[in-house]
């Protein structure tokens, strides 16, 4: 079980995050699992796809990209394809249930986190602070 109170991550300043599924119920079950976490969260987006979510992060400063592979309009692989380099914008974890060791690979070789679906509240946690690099006194 997650202790919130005792996470570094409280201590952060808040996160603007961006959810891109195109699943609402998949959007709603990450957000409130970032909650239950203890995130420390401050401006919540959400997008259906890629296209709406590349809008988003043209007009909001995302620190946080939680981002599906398979979705309409544009894949999560294209999105950040276009996207660039994460140096060049937010720190983005690719949550997909597309988990083959190729898939990940390529998600890594683009700089970005994995996280294969479904996960456990305590994934999900570890591989936000493992992206942002927030050190985790709890382990």
């Amino acid at each position: 079980m997650i202790d919130r109170h005792r996470t570094p991550a409280a201590a952060a300043p808040p996160l603007s995050v961006l959810v891109v599924d195109d699943s609402r119920v998949m959007r709603a079950m990450i957000i409130r699992t970032l909650r239950l976490c203890g995130l420390p969260l401050g401006t919540v987006h959400e997008a259906a796809d890629g296209l709406a979510g590349l809008g988003i992060l043209e007009t909001e400063p995302i620190t946080l990209a939680l981002v599906d592979i398979n979705m309409p309009k544009l894949s999560g692989l294209d999105m950040l394809a276009r996207l660039g380099r994460p140096a060049a914008g937010p720190v983005v974890i690719v949550v997909s249930s597309d988990g083959s060791d190729a898939r990940a690979s390529q998600v890594l070789e683009m700089g970005h986190g994995f996280l294969h679906k479904p996960f456990a509240p305590e994934d999900l946690r570890d591989a936000v602070l493992r992206a942002l690099g927030i050190p985790d006194d709890d382990r």
